[in-house]
């Protein structure tokens, strides 16, 4: 697949008198990384530059230490006017939350993104679906626009990089060699990793013996793909950080006897709403698995062939209900 061409990306942002950058709900450290990495450039080319989510309150702990952390604002200090709206890894207006009404005050909006199911929200839209993460799209932009690539902005797209791949688990032609690259500015990918992936609090322990229990096996799902999955209720995450909720798909994904793999996670500020996440792998022949970007988006979503999610209201049970019903037209 011929890469996507990066310069109506460079071409806006060169041009750019004030910039708001924002990452999705609920943030991983691609869309974090991606954001803080292209707000550091701004910052060193003196345009001024903010970057935001719409919920959590907080930036997760676990990405704290990324480089640039001192441009983010919370929700409620996103300018209302700006020059260059710049949108991070998000597939549709929906996953920036509350600050999707920052779009009408914006000049220009800019989508970077890899996601193929990305509505093409903005102005211009650079979306490379051959992308492994939308940190890999961002040093794409960056060489085309002739910006070095420092160590704290390495730091930064390695951490997208990294999580996005599941530590290079999931890679695509280059992954390997930009993370090569990124390495060779100093930083410690090791611990970079463990940071990001490897370190919890041991009340994740807890609430994973308690959400790992829900777990059920609905073996005739997706055409007899089968699905796994696992609820996690609000009172399971009282103890713990967003990220520790976020890692239970990572487990409940191993599950032999699915192709398929859900998580429901009830939101700590609402009773019975849910964000769902979604995973799926080949088939044993190399043939394309469950499409999960299909249901994710037929959901209100959108997503990955192999990785996507959702939000949705209502009870566990029914919730569960629709998911099988949408996987029956996979």
């Amino acid at each position: 697949m011929t890469p996507v061409d990066v310069t109506p990306a460079v071409e806006v942002l060169d041009a750019a008198k004030s910039v708001t950058i924002l990452c999705h709900v609920q943030p991983d450290a691609d869309t974090i990384g991606s954001g803080l990495a292209l707000a550091q450039v701004l910052r060193r080319r003196g345009v001024p530059v903010v970057v935001s989510f719409a919920e959590p309150a907080e930036l997760p702990v676990s990405m704290r230490s990324l480089p640039g952390t001192e441009l983010l604002v919370r929700a409620d200090q996103v300018p209302r006017e700006v020059d260059v709206l710049v949108s991070v890894d998000c597939g549709s207006v929906g996953r920036l939350g509350v600050l999707r009404d920052r779009i009408d005050g914006a000049a220009t909006t800019l989508v970077i993104d890899h996601h193929r199911s990305n509505t093409r929200f903005g102005q211009v839209n650079v979306v490379d679906e051959a992308a492994e993460s939308t940190a890999g799209v961002i040093a794409r932009i960056l060489d085309a626009w002739g910006e070095p690539i420092d160590r704290d902005i390495a730091h930064c797209l390695f951490a997208g990089l990294v999580t996005d791949t599941g530590s290079f688990k999931w890679t695509r032609p280059g992954s390997h060699t930009l993370a090569e690259r990124l390495l060779a500015t100093g930083i410690d990918g090791a611990a970079i990793t463990r940071t990001l992936m490897d370190t919890h609090p041991f009340a994740w322990l807890r609430m994973l013996s308690r959400v790992l229990a829900s777990a059920q096996l609905v073996s005739d799902a997706a055409a007899g793909a089968g699905l796994v999955y696992a609820v996690v209720r609000r009172e399971d995450t009282e103890a713990v950080r967003s990220e520790e909720v976020e890692s239970i798909i990572d487990l409940i994904r191993t599950t032999a006897e699915a192709q398929v793999a859900a998580v429901f996670k009830e939101s700590r500020a609402e009773s019975g709403h849910w964000t769902v996440s979604l995973r799926s792998h080949a088939n044993a022949d190399g043939s394309p698995g469950v499409d999960v970007a299909r249901v994710a988006t037929a959901l209100g979503g959108g997503g990955h062939h192999y990785a996507a999610g959702y939000s949705t209201v209502g009870a566990a049970p029914d919730l569960v209900s629709i998911l099988i019903e949408e996987l029956a037209r996979s």
